[in-house]
């Protein structure tokens, strides 16, 4: 769902939206003179968004990287090294 208030609104209701935004885990979109001007979210939000942002990046570089033919490892290779560096 969608939330759209005027930027006025920040002003008049921040506790009220501050909550909106905690409780539906949802941004808030700010218009000025009846245009989208600002979001404003949670910290949880945002922070949750940057981790997947963050992760869709490394997963879109490994794929570019696999296409290029850079080589690749299975489970089992990474598993196995990891064990070796850890025994010695």
């Amino acid at each position: 769902r969608m939330f759209i208030k005027p930027s006025t609104a920040l002003r008049n209701e921040y506790n009220e939206i501050a909550e909106l935004c905690k409780k539906e885990d949802s941004p808030v979109f700010l218009t000025k003179n009846g245009e989208g001007d600002l979001v404003v979210m949670s910290i949880e939000h945002y922070t949750k968004r940057e981790a997947m942002l963050d992760l869709r990046d490394k997963l879109l570089r490994s794929e570019a990287e696999r296409l290029a033919g850079c080589r690749s490892y299975s489970v089992d290779e990474v598993s196995k090294r990891l064990k070796e560096l850890i025994d010695g």
